[in-house]
């Protein structure tokens, strides 16, 4: 698990550094402006990351099934090889994918206006800007929308309810307390992520106004990952427990 952590942290600080950096700029200076290479650049690793948790989200729920529904098999199964197989299929297709929708937006034309109403470069404000038909683009994104948001969230949605299952069935009210806290954090950081993304991004644009985008896009930009690394620490007793230390040693 926490190999899949370390990845996600990764995905995180990328996504992060990515986004914040220019939002306060454009926030500040109530503007800013951007190369259009930068804004592709910019675009893929927003993807290319978000991709990539996607995909390490789902795998994380697939090792909590295992450890909770098939304990015994739990050590042959995810080997650490196979641990790493995961990570590395993760981030293979966080950067193949998102490398055919920027290949396709390069031969787009825009020839009108060159001001992106968002705090970002994200796909729908900038396809707004082509003057060329980007029905051929839009209908590649979704097409790859279903597998990686909405696909992976229906399995992690199959998993935890073997899980809930198996968890039901423990006898003891310590050892059910000790297993659903083992998925709790995994499963409030799904719930913050998905939820926004497929909204934006499964949901037909037309159906959306750039008020609601840019409120959503806030949210999974800023607020998820600010949550995610209290979710997942203080959760843990070792941490907390140095932590307290470290407050009371400043006290």
């Amino acid at each position: 698990m926490y190999l899949f952590l370390r990845n996600l942290s990764l995905c995180e600080v990328l996504f992060t550094t990515n986004i914040v950096p220019k939002m306060l700029q454009v926030i500040l200076q109530g503007g800013s402006s951007i190369s259009f290479a930068g804004c592709l650049s910019q675009l893929y690793v927003f993807a290319a990351t978000g991709i990539a948790e996607c995909l390490l989200l789902t795998s994380m729920s697939y090792d909590r099934y295992l450890a909770i529904c098939k304990p015994l098999h739990y050590s042959s199964i995810m080997s650490f090889k196979q641990h790493v197989y995961l990570v590395i299929f993760s981030w293979a297709c966080a950067v193949i994918l998102p490398a055919i929708s920027i290949s396709l937006i390069c031969f787009l034309d825009f020839c009108g206006s060159n001001t992106i109403d968002h705090f970002f470069c994200d796909f729908a404000p900038l396809i707004k800007l082509s003057c060329s038909d980007t029905s051929t683009v839009e209908f590649e994104v979704f097409a790859q929308t279903i597998p990686v948001f909405l696909f992976t969230f229906i399995y992690i949605i199959g998993t935890y309810f073997n899980i809930f299952l198996a968890i039901s069935k423990i006898s003891s009210t310590v050892g059910r307390q000790k297993a659903f806290s083992t998925c709790s954090s995994h499963l409030t950081v799904v719930g913050a992520y998905y939820g926004t993304m497929i909204i934006l991004y499964v949901t037909p644009n037309r159906r959306q106004s750039l008020k609601v985008n840019k409120t959503f896009s806030l949210l999974y930009s800023v607020v998820t990952p600010l949550l995610n690394p209290i979710i997942y620490s203080l959760r843990n007793k070792e941490i907390r427990k140095s932590f307290s230390s470290l407050i009371l040693q400043k006290l």
